[in-house]
């Protein structure tokens, strides 16, 4: 048999202090902080962190029962179902069409409120963006912090700033490129972003309730907005075993909708 190249890994090596998941038979998933002499503990058993600390990624891992665990690094996906929360996050399959929507590039400039665990702002940064939020909470602004630099590092911080300001009073905040908004009001920003979003600019609204959706569209077509749609996304799994291909019982349908539109000359 031919030996491997010991040149070539799989993946670098999980280190002290790194966060990652380990994901079960069951396909469960536990967030993880590596620590020295640290110990992960489940209804399966025990794996201790010194074991995991300096393996590759995607090794296994036994406990004394043989129960099974992958150590992974956290995805995005991972880190906002699992990240500890202050508030309702934005599911991942909503962030995905967000981003997509909003248009986010590197070097973007993005008003966000409201900021809650940090979710959306975690993927924002992510792209690339550069991130002022608007927060009324200092736990919730303190916590999104956190969040993101769990997830991104610290060197993220640099490109995310929070205030503790309500976004539905005038804010002197200008020249962003977008505008992302999760709040229960959030026509009563639109008049604040037609003069802080550029002209083009887009602007992205996340809301669970259609009668939010109602009062929105009808102050942004009173506006100089353009282009304006409200989407809903749907989340459906197939059951796929041998010749048993069916959609799944059960899916993730709705979470919120999706508004977005273009700010055009006045």
């Amino acid at each position: 048999m031919t030996e491997p190249d010991s040149s070539v890994t799989r993946g670098a090596v999980l280190e002290l202090r790194e966060h990652i998941v380990l994901i079960d038979n069951r396909q469960r998933r536990y967030l993880v902080e590596l620590e020295e002499d640290g110990e992960f503990h489940s209804h399966a058993g025990m794996v201790p962190h010194n074991e995991i600390i300096g393996s590759l990624e995607g090794s296994e891992f036994r406990t004394a029962s043989n129960a099974r665990f992958v150590a992974l690094r956290p995805t995005l996906t991972d880190h906002v179902l699992k990240m500890p929360r202050g508030a309702q996050v934005i599911y991942p399959k909503d962030l995905g069409p967000i981003l997509i929507l909003a248009d986010i590039s590197p070097g973007s400039r993005v008003f966000e409120s409201g900021v809650g665990s940090g979710a959306l702002s975690t993927a924002l940064l992510r792209a690339g963006a550069v991130v002022t939020g608007y927060e009324i909470r200092e736990d919730f602004a303190a916590k999104a912090q956190s969040n993101v630099e769990m997830f991104l590092g610290v060197g993220a911080l640099d490109r995310y700033e929070i205030k503790i300001r309500d976004a539905y009073e005038p804010h002197e905040d200008a020249e962003f490129d977008r505008a992302v908004l999760d709040l229960s009001e959030p026509w009563q920003v639109v008049p604040h972003l037609e003069d802080s979003l550029r002209r083009g600019g887009i602007l992205v609204v996340y809301n669970p309730s259609i009668i939010q959706v109602q009062n929105l569209r009808q102050r942004l077509a009173k506006g100089p907005w353009s282009m304006i749609e409200t989407i809903e996304v749907l989340h459906r799994t197939w059951h796929v075993e041998g010749h048993a291909v069916r959609p799944d019982h059960r899916m993730v349908a709705h979470t919120g909708f999706i508004t977005h539109a273009r700010l055009v000359a006045l």
